[in-house]
């Protein structure tokens, strides 16, 4: 089988490889899936570099985090699937916990509790972006910091994936949004979304514009995937009492020194008015929720996508051959679309 292969750590363009393995053999109670479709994500090509949360063992496939593809066997005592069944890997690596098997290739082999079964109506494209980001989106709002109708929530980069997510998911659940953006020219497209109000920082006062909108009762809980000043405003701009899990530092994205990775918060306004700043990490979530927590977390996701509450939009699809350019867009400039490697003829 190919499999795209990073044999040190470094810039992917430079380290990636294109490589024919054996295809893995299923143990007892595992799957072998034949993989159909898998995103490149932002976060698989930090892992490369050496500046993500845990490091692989190299050589090691890439991609760590999701993909869709058909089950071609079943290990010894692995129940509850059938071979044929599409479905969906949820690949992300628990931490702390074992790595799993890289996505960059044509098959891997998964336990039975990372593979939800897919509908028919849901294209390969939707399905392989399954579970990253919406899950992500139905965590923060949902479990982190349940979130009531009716509440305020206060999110900076709205116009991510994750962003648009949660603003589709809070409308669905009567939870009214505060959309930080950092360019004016994105403020009407957030609104279209259905963002309740929208800051931009390119010429307004993120403290001020809050306090305006929230008026006396202010916003108690934000999600923050900026950090750096921005995350540290969001902080600031909370009510007594208010917390934020922070689940990204896209102001660091280019940074490659790890003491660079801040948030420079007011300790007056966290003392004197006891509020909370934690992080949020999906992997780790994955090391510390039960098997049966994850399937019901994701048969949710699942439901919310199928009925078109959350819209996962199409990918652009890549050869593994490809793989130069489908890096390179996956960090384009608001580039607008998730490069997909798609395998075509699966031998």
């Amino acid at each position: 089988m190919r499999a795209l292969v990073a044999g040190k750590i470094g810039e992917p363009s430079d380290v990636l490889r294109l490589e024919s393995r054996p295809v893995p053999a299923p143990e007892a109670r595992q799957a072998l899936v034949r993989v159909k479709a898998t995103p490149i994500h932002a976060s698989d090509l930090h892992v490369l570099r050496g500046r993500y949360g845990f490091t692989p063992r190299f050589p090691a496939v890439g991609g760590n985090m999701e993909c869709v593809g058909w089950v071609e066997a079943l290990g010894p005592d692995c129940a509850g699937l059938r071979i044929g069944e599409r479905v969906v890997v949820v690949a992300v690596p628990a931490v702390p916990g074992p790595e799993v098997a890289g996505t960059w290739q044509e098959y891997l082999v998964a336990d039975p509790w990372r593979l939800v079964p897919i509908p028919d109506g849901l294209s390969d494209s939707s399905a392989c972006q399954l579970a990253v980001n919406p899950l992500t989106a139905l965590l923060l709002v949902t479990r982190e910091l349940d979130v009531q109708p009716g509440e305020w929530l206060l999110q900076t980069a709205a116009g991510s994936t994750v962003g648009r997510l949660i603003i589709a998911l809070s409308r669905h659940l009567g939870i009214r949004t505060i959309n930080v953006v950092r360019r004016r020219d994105a403020v009407d497209e957030i609104k279209a979304l259905g963002g309740d109000e929208v800051i931009c920082t390119q010429d307004e006062d993120l403290l001020q514009r809050v306090a305006e909108i929230a008026g006396p009762g202010g916003v108690r809980k934000a999600v923050d995937c900026v950090a750096g000043v921005v995350g540290a405003q969001v902080s600031q701009a909370l009510a007594p009492g208010g917390e934020v899990v922070v689940y990204g530092a896209l102001s660091t994205h280019r940074q490659t020194d790890p003491a660079a990775l801040t948030i420079p918060l007011s300790a007056r306004s966290l003392i004197y008015e006891t509020k909370a700043v934690r992080g949020f990490w999906l992997n780790r979530w994955f090391g510390t929720a039960s098997p049966e927590q994850v399937l019901r977390a994701l048969s949710e996701v699942r439901g919310l996508v199928t009925d078109d509450v959350l819209a996962i939009p199409e990918g652009q699809p890549f050869p593994l051959e490809r793989f130069t350019e489908a890096v390179a867009l996956a960090e384009a400039p608001a580039h607008g679309t998730k490069p997909l490697f798609v395998f075509e003829d699966v031998r």
